[in-house]
């Protein structure tokens, strides 16, 4: 008896050790492949010349800065191999100056080495006017850099700069290197090949990207951590929907990472329920807003440029109308019924962090006002067709924002409230690989802003918000002739606005300096009424539960702690 139930053990062992070999091999190729979604896919592999946060997370895979930031807001070195004091010689006593230790043997993924002189190139590359980089603004403060050695690099301002942490630093810092970038180094920069197949010192390398559909990586067999990454491959795949990236997340397990779940709540809960992984959020700058564009779209230049500020919107330029608009958004209704628990309503440009945050600032909701608004500034309905309008002029406007369920539910409520006080309103949804795409030759892309109004999400990739707010300068306007690179794309220009920005690059007083950026805030959103917040949103993500090891902040992308991500 006991011989014939070690003969039907044996016999059982055989059987299920016959597939064994094949099923091991199929279950360590799955384990070993990390697989990232993004419904807006990534167009190019260059920081520096997209506007895009689906092209800086794809490119923070492969690409590094000196420094970043975690959610504490504590600095976390990438290639600086120490943080600058004044205790060692880093930061210069009067301020103008700070001096970088860079890491030794760090090398590209294809061997050549990293040193002080990729850094200033970078800077070069970055500042070039030909290049049209699109975080050029970071970089305005400096005078030159200049590499002291091969591993020190020394960032000399134009004067005083308490914000001397900036430069070079998170997904606006991305280092590029000076071997594959020097011949691009002018109006061709985004004919360069290294925008397409970056070399970088990161964990990754990336093997295959064919533009708004995939990119293939395979770990860098140079990176300085010999016992990372962890993953043999990793396949971003791009397009589709949000929805969709979160259901093979959430609820098939078909996905490790959903990238920007701009998704319903109800529905991200629903999907959630799918048991396979988890939406994890974390409120950081981003807000959702419409922007108002302070010249005519319809207008066109001699030179044949549209929304060019020789030509001030026939409407917006009274500012009676932008408050009527700005009190006709129904914040709260978006907020709770398109965000729920990721996001909330605000009426502040800057929200985060919470020094920052205005308190001088109040939205509401009220069409009775914005139509008193609108008659006092001279618009009515003087043909009956439901339109106000005013000097043969018709109060229409053309709403523009990126494909998204989300985006669009709110474009109807928009509509549907700027229609109750008598204007019209024509939708427009564009491709996100477009609409974000800085390509400068493209006319649907957020930098041309050939519409009245758009809607889209950003904010400031810094715990300090100095860059983000030079966004509003007069001398960042998108237009022609920095071939529509720049970030202020609704053309607003203030005088005094430029000027505050001035001190603030100057005022070493942190108590003074807070109390500016509350003012730029307060300009552009109550005073001037150039802005028009919505929602402050969280940056929701869908994760495996089968992957461990990320570690969001709210100032870099999600993915620039990859090198770190695993399977349990």
């Amino acid at each position: 008896m006991t011989r014939y139930y070690i003969l039907i053990l044996l016999s059982l062992l055989c059987l299920t050790g016959c597939n064994s070999p094949d099923s091991a091999v199929l279950q360590s190729n799955q384990d070993s492949t990390l697989k990232l979604l993004y419904w807006q896919a990534p167009t190019i592999l260059n920081p520096h010349l997209s506007n895009g946060y689906k092209d800086s997370e794809a490119s923070r895979i492969t690409l590094e800065p000196l420094t970043s930031y975690d959610k504490n807001g504590e600095m976390v070195l990438f290639l600086a191999a120490e943080v600058p004091t004044v205790e060692n010689g880093g930061i210069a006593a009067d301020g103008k100056s700070v001096t970088w230790k860079l890491k030794r043997n760090v090398k590209w993924s294809d061997g050549t080495p990293f040193t002080a002189a990729d850094v200033v190139f970078t800077y070069e590359f970055i500042t070039n006017p030909a290049v049209g980089s699109t975080t050029a603004s970071t970089y305005k403060t400096i005078k030159n850099v200049e590499a002291i050695d091969d591993y020190t690099v020394k960032v000399n301002f134009k004067d005083v700069n308490p914000a001397w942490f900036l430069v070079f630093s998170g997904s606006d810092g991305i280092i590029l290197p000076r071997h594959l970038y020097q011949d691009f180094n002018g109006a061709n920069a985004r004919q360069a090949p290294a925008n397409l197949m970056p070399v970088g010192t990161g964990p990754y390398q990336v093997v295959e990207f064919k533009p708004g559909d995939t990119v293939v990586y395979q770990p860098n067999p140079n990176f300085r951590e010999a016992d990372k990454p962890y993953f043999e491959r990793v396949e971003l795949k791009g397009g589709g929907d949000a929805t969709s990236a979160a259901r093979a997340v959430l609820q098939t397990g078909d996905g490790d990472y959903a990238y920007n779940l701009q998704v319903e709540a109800p529905v991200l809960k629903r999907l959630e329920a799918g048991g396979k992984g988890k939406v994890v959020a974390i409120f950081g700058a981003l807000v959702e807003r419409i922007l108002i564009n302070q010249t005519d779209p319809n207008q066109q230049a001699p030179s044949g440029e549209r929304s060019s500020v020789k030509f001030p919107h026939p409407f917006f330029k009274d500012k009676r109308v932008r408050q009527a608009f700005n009190l006709a958004l129904d914040r709260e209704t978006i907020a709770q019924q398109l965000y729920g628990p990721t996001g909330k309503a605000t009426g502040n440009f800057l929200v985060l962090p919470e020094q920052y945050k205005s308190p001088n600032t109040t939205y509401e909701f009220n069409p009775k006002k914005a139509v008193a608004l609108l008659e006092e500034a001279g618009w009515k309905d003087t043909n009956g067709n439901g339109i106000r309008d005013k000097d043969g002029v018709e109060m229409t406007v053309l709403f523009q924002t990126s494909v998204n369920p989300v985006r669009q539910k709110t474009q109807e409520i928009v509509k549907q409230t700027l229609a109750s006080i008598g204007v019209g309103v024509e939708l427009k949804s564009i491709d996100a690989s477009i609409y974000f795409s800085g390509d400068p030759a493209n006319t649907d892309t957020n930098q041309r802003f050939y519409a009245d109004l758009q809607m889209f999400t950003t904010g400031n990739d810094s715990p300090d918000p100095g860059a983000y707010l030079k966004t509003y300068t007069c001398d960042e306007i998108s237009q022609k002739a920095n071939q529509w690179s720049r970030k202020n794309v609704a053309r607003y220009c203030n005088p005094k606005y430029d000027q505050l920005w001035q001190q603030s690059t100057k005022e070493l007083d942190p108590e003074k300096r807070r109390k500016i950026f509350i003012q730029m805030n307060d300009l552009l959103v109550k005073d001037d009424v150039v802005v028009l917040p919505i929602v402050h949103r969280a940056d929701a993500a869908g994760f495996s539960n089968q992957l461990e090891g990320y570690d969001l902040t709210p100032w870099d992308r999600n993915t620039w702690n990859i090198m770190d991500w695993k399977r349990k």
